[in-house]
């Protein structure tokens, strides 16, 4: 497998991922600037979407969108429980809790990534961002992971987006339980190896 991933942006989340699978895979850089690989090869020659994450198989299927990625990982290594079982109501759950750091925290954030939002509509994007963080700061109430004592794949997810607030100014300290949600998750091995991985950490 290929994992194509820019540097701290929500790929990280399948490069944790495929890191605490303990899959083979190579991991090939794909600039979210540039738009090239470190060879000059053109990205939307591999993606025509141009954004990260993709995952192509040996046989050289494709497959995007970080949350359907991640279960498709999970799916492979189910002795590491990543995932719950297909079918049963607990994946339901995890589906629920990908599509929400999707599309409330992840694309929450986006907006304050780009330079052409008005300065004077940043103060309201970040509002509802806060708020949609504090129903995720809720969730982790008494226990160390979203799904409860087990790691999973929406919590690479979350450690990943939430990882976020520190580049665009955007304050999550006053949640208690995504800070320590976040320690907790940075202290394991695998992620200490995706975030090396990608010079994220020395």
């Amino acid at each position: 497998m290929k994992l194509y991933y820019s540097p701290g942006a929500c790929s990280l989340s399948p490069h944790i991922v495929l890191h605490e699978a303990g899959l083979a895979f190579t991991a090939e850089m794909a600039s979210t600037k540039t738009h090239q690989l470190k060879d000059g090869t053109d990205y939307y020659s591999i993606n025509p979407l141009g954004y990260v994450p993709l995952l192509v198989l040996d046989d050289g299927t494709q497959l995007s969108e970080g949350p359907a990625i991640v279960q498709y990982i999970a799916d492979q290594a189910p002795d590491k429980q990543l995932a719950p079982a297909n079918g049963s109501m607990a994946r339901y759950q995890l589906q629920s809790l990908l599509n929400f750091i999707s599309t409330e925290l992840h694309k929450g954030f986006s907006p304050l990534f780009n330079p052409a939002t008005p300065a004077d509509y940043k103060p309201a994007v970040t509002e509802k961002l806060l708020s949609r963080m504090a129903w995720i700061d809720g969730q982790l109430a008494g226990k160390p992971y979203l799904m409860g004592d087990t790691f999973t794949v929406a919590d690479a997810y979350l450690f990943t987006v939430t990882g976020w607030g520190a580049y665009v100014k955007v304050d999550l300290s006053g949640f208690a339980n995504i800070s320590a949600h976040r320690a907790r998750v940075a202290a394991r091995p695998a992620v200490q190896a995706a975030l090396r991985a990608e010079g994220l950490l020395k």
